[in-house]
């Protein structure tokens, strides 16, 4: 398959939490074309069962490869810790996850090689990260724990509200409690809540950012394959949602820092 180095780099998540990879993406790599889809219709995929991951993912990994991506980056944790394989499969595309970007940079953190990671149940139950990161160190201790009322409480944008600072005190406590010292926000939400969990987890605990490491990884993949973008024209960026473009608009702004222009609605 021939690709292109200005075609768009395909990103897709459960719904709105992979625009935090998106403004990673965009700040890390400010000249290319970006195709978002979030399945705003059927999230969350964190409590769903493996086959309904699978088969949700591989028609998003279809609409992307129709729209001519030149790669594929898989935001959402909970599809990259279930059906990262079917994707690879099926795509003649390089395909990016976010786990073993994460797993990397968690590793290279730790000095104690105690390592936290806080994500959905669909995520945690997986155990992806923890097979990511002790394929990179096995001597590492990985201390896992589902934050299940994480999601909707970004989504409220109740970032620094009491509630969720009382519930984010109560899911850090068991992991705390094994003297970590890196504390992996292993959900594309998370991010949106980290000046709030670095307050909890104290100075001396390293957050790994999800979207952040995914950036990173996909630049220097991008490198590599010699397929970074040599226009040097303003980038298009293209919204798609499953399901309520203007509440994904409206919420997605929050995410991304910046006015979020066209969303289009797709019926997969």
């Amino acid at each position: 398959m021939n690709i292109k180095s200005n075609q768009a780099i395909g990103v897709f998540d459960s719904g709105i939490g992979g625009l935090t990879v998106v403004r990673s993406l965009m700040e890390r790599l400010p000249f290319e074309n970006i195709i978002y889809f979030g399945d705003t219709a059927r999230v969350p995929y964190g409590i769903k069962s493996v086959e309904t991951i699978n088969h949700y993912a591989l028609q998003i990994t279809e609409f992307l490869l129709r729209k001519e991506v030149k790669m594929l980056v898989v935001a959402c944790n909970t599809m990259a810790a279930v059906a990262y394989q079917a994707i690879k499969d099926l795509s003649p595309v390089p395909v990016m996850e976010v786990i073993e970007a994460s797993a990397r940079n968690a590793v290279s953190e730790t000095t104690t090689k105690s390592i936290g990671v806080i994500g959905t149940p669909a995520t945690i139950n997986s155990n992806a990260y923890a097979r990511a990161i002790h394929l990179l160190d096995r001597d590492a201790k990985v201390y896992s724990q589902a934050c299940p009322l994480f999601v909707p409480l970004v989504e409220e944008g109740w970032f620094d509200h009491p509630a969720t600072r009382l519930i984010a005190q109560e899911y850090l406590k068991p992991v705390l409690a094994e003297h970590i010292d890196s504390l992996v926000l292993g959900c594309t939400h998370y991010p949106l809540l980290k000046s709030l969990l670095k307050e909890i987890a104290g100075k001396k605990i390293k957050l790994i950012d999800s979207a952040e490491a995914m950036a990173a990884a996909t630049a220097d993949l991008l490198n590599q394959l010699n397929l970074g973008n040599a226009d040097r024209r303003p980038p298009k960026y293209l919204f798609c949602v499953s399901d309520l473009p203007y509440r994904f608009q409206t919420i997605g702004e929050r995410f991304l820092g910046r006015t979020l222009g066209q969303v289009e609605l797709v019926r997969l």
